[in-house]
């Protein structure tokens, strides 16, 4: 642990283990070599580099992922996708959720790969390429297969269809999906969706595309389900050290063990305050918590625009020296209250781990998200941008 880093500003970092974030797209690599069905090759991988990176930072963690072997990556939106370009990432990008009006001309200039979701995204796209006057430009279809939010429906299809075939400038690299609950097994809706999926296939060959590039596996997907590889995955929260949470609970156990991961993310702060409060007297806003006997309060440097969920409130905890201390009061936006009282040595200027490792203690992301209800993704994205990540080997 980084007891030693200095700063000249707030003491709270993020620090991001780059061999950790290697470690996971071997491990991902691995599975998609070993269990590919006999006689085909491994898919490709897009890596899912969206919300900066889960909060990790896109560029960097971009750019080693680069190192790594990543064949593509996938960015919510043009802003995302130029400014990985601009941090020197040379592989193709994918704009997952597709582009506004507007955006043709500067995806094209960054050399951005936009999805299309609806007919007339085709003819924007068409006519900012042949202003351009470039090649051919390669976009991906999404399918709606259920999930109802973007995707070109497939009574679309036939018209989309007409329209490539009338359009000189672009052409369909890619097409895609996207399940709704790849980590449920108690189920058959992931069997629907890849039939409805597959058979929008069939239609599209009929109409006379066939993409090299078929993609419908996300992170749970890769590692359970090989049989919705196609030619190319999207894993997300794999790469960043974890897995979903699955039903039935079993399945989890089995797919970490089969798959160890390795958390990327560690978040610190210090304690820049420690006083003694007496029984009665209460701590922080509204005074949520109030002293039961003679307590040490320590504050940490770290709030809720930190990423410090304020569910957190009198149910967190962080770990100092080796131990675990109870959050108490009220998580602010700033600052957050921990109790010291059962680790004596405690003391201005020590280290508070809020996840990651000190000693023989560990609070995952994970852990902290089941405490609080919500998905692992959601705690990393929510680490504020004034947190300064730390990338070390």
């Amino acid at each position: 642990m980084t007891r030693g880093i200095h700063f000249t500003g707030r003491p709270v970092w993020a620090e991001i283990r780059l061999s950790a974030l290697a470690h996971n797209m071997r491990a991902i690599k691995r599975r998609l070599r070993t269990d590919r069905p006999r006689g085909t090759r491994p898919p490709k991988i897009l890596a899912v580099v969206k919300a900066n990176a889960y909060g990790h930072g896109a560029v960097p963690v971009a750019r080693a992922l680069e190192r790594g072997g990543a064949d593509w990556f996938g960015v919510t939106c043009t802003v995302e996708g130029v400014e990985l370009r601009e941090g020197g990432v040379r592989k193709p990008i994918l704009l997952l959720t597709g582009f506004w009006p507007g955006e043709e001309k500067r995806l094209l200039e960054h050399r951005l790969t936009p999805t299309v979701t609806r007919c007339e995204q085709v003819r924007a796209l068409e006519r900012a390429a042949a202003r351009a006057k470039r090649g051919a430009v390669n976009f991906h279809l999404k399918i709606e297969t259920g999930m109802n939010r973007l995707g070109m429906a497939r009574k679309d299809l036939p018209c989309f269809a007409r329209l490539v075939a009338d359009c000189k400038h672009v052409r369909c690299e890619g097409v895609f999906m996207h399940f709704a609950s790849s980590e449920v097994f108690t189920d058959d809706r992931v069997e629907q969706q890849q039939k409805a999926f597959e058979s929008a296939l069939e239609q599209l060959r009929a109409l006379g595309i066939n993409p090299p590039l078929v993609h419908l596996a996300n992170s749970a997907a890769v590692a359970s389900r090989p049989g919705t590889w196609g030619t190319m995955v999207r894993p997300g929260l794999l790469l960043y050290g974890y897995h979903q949470s699955y039903d039935p609970p079993e399945r989890t156990v089995e797919t970490n063990a089969a798959m160890p991961l390795l958390p990327v993310l560690s978040l610190r702060a210090r304690l820049i305050s420690v006083r003694d409060v007496a029984p009665g007297q209460a701590v922080g806003y509204n005074g949520r918590w109030v002293a039961q006997r003679p307590s040490r309060i320590a504050v940490i440097s770290a709030g809720y625009a930190d990423g410090l969920s304020r569910g957190l409130t009198n149910r967190g905890r962080v770990i100092i020296r080796g131990q675990f201390a109870p959050m108490v009061g009220t998580v602010s936006m700033d600052l957050t209250t921990v109790d010291v009282t059962e680790i004596p040595e405690a003391c201005l200027g020590d280290v508070a781990t809020i996840y990651g490792a000190d000693g023989k203690a560990t609070q995952s992301v994970s852990y902290v998200a089941q405490q609080l209800g919500t998905v692992t993704s959601d705690i990393c994205c929510a680490i504020g941008q004034r947190v300064p990540r730390l990338y070390l080997p």
